[in-house]
């Protein structure tokens, strides 16, 4: 029902509305996929050599909107146009490896982005590709193989790391992953999500060691965010392995259990603010079951 108003309302759209609209969509670096095919077929695939010197970026703008939609007819429109315009463009021939790749002719499709790495191997775009269609086919080693060498040529790029860390996950090596989240660390220290992932990371490979750290973890995630209920849910479970654990005697143990009571009541208040009473005392029960003894 949304998607036909959307219609609706594009269709009394002039076309110089449509342009300034998709142009304010582009400076906003607002993607509005559907949206922007919507726009396209019922006002400006018939005008667009009205669009002048701006023809080129709808084109671009419209080609990777149809292939977020999955409207290859139209993708393949856009990238004959801009092959006519610009046949020896590596950005276009990057798009025509996607529509290679939307078709699934994964083979096809990696043997133009590397004819593109070819000619650039400072182009970081056509390798990131390349990772994306090995992780669609399944293999996830040679994904993991082909970003690591990304990566040692592109270092600062915090998606590829992030992207390398969920591969080593799928994989169950942790301790890569671990590592990945280090560089992000390194990178934007002041994000209480990476730390709070990496103490995620660290709770999942298990031992007291890795408990600690997660412990640490989980608490700097807190500090920069206090209202991050998943950290705070973090400390109530690695104090409780913590405490459990035959390593953890005297002084330490008091420590944790301190802790632990501490971000019991932390998450009970922060629930106190946003759920009814019956919720409260529900999620109260639960939290005394999670509680240590003294």
């Amino acid at each position: 029902m949304k998607a036909r108003i959307m219609t609706r309302s594009y269709d009394k759209l002039s076309w110089t509305e449509a342009r300034d609209l998709l142009r304010t969509w582009r400076e906003d670096s607002e993607r509005r996929s559907q949206d922007v095919v919507n726009i396209w077929e019922n006002t400006l695939m018939g005008k667009v050599d009205r669009l002048g010197s701006e023809k080129y970026l709808v084109l671009e703008q419209v080609c990777v909107a149809a292939l977020d939609c999955y409207r290859l007819p139209i993708a393949e429109y856009c990238i004959k146009a801009l092959i006519r315009a610009f046949p020896g463009s590596l950005r276009v021939h990057k798009y025509h490896a996607m529509h290679l790749e939307a078709l699934e002719m994964y083979d096809e499709a990696i043997e133009v982005l590397d004819s593109i790495i070819k000619r650039d191997e400072t182009n970081a775009a056509p390798r990131k590709r390349r990772v994306a269609i090995l992780k669609a086919q399944g293999r996830i080693p040679e994904a993991i193989k082909e970003l690591s060498e990304y990566l040692k040529r592109f270092m600062s790029d915090q998606e590829a790391w992030h992207e390398l860390c969920d591969l080593y996950l799928q994989e169950q090596e942790y301790s890569k992953a671990a590592y990945c989240m280090e560089e992000l660390i390194l990178h934007n220290p002041h994000s209480h999500l990476i730390y709070q992932r990496y103490a995620e990371i660290k709770y999942s490979q298990g031992g007291f060691d890795n408990m600690e750290l997660a412990k640490a973890y989980f608490c700097q995630a807190v500090k920069l965010n206090p209202n991050n209920i998943r950290a705070l849910y973090g400390i109530l479970l690695t104090t409780n392995n913590i405490a459990t654990s035959p390593k953890c005697l005297g002084s330490k143990k008091k420590e944790v259990m301190k802790l632990n009571e501490w971000a019991s009541k932390q998450i009970e208040e922060q629930y106190k603010n946003k759920v009814s009473d019956l919720k409260c005392k529900n999620i109260e029960a639960l939290l005394g079951q999670l509680q240590l003894d003294a």
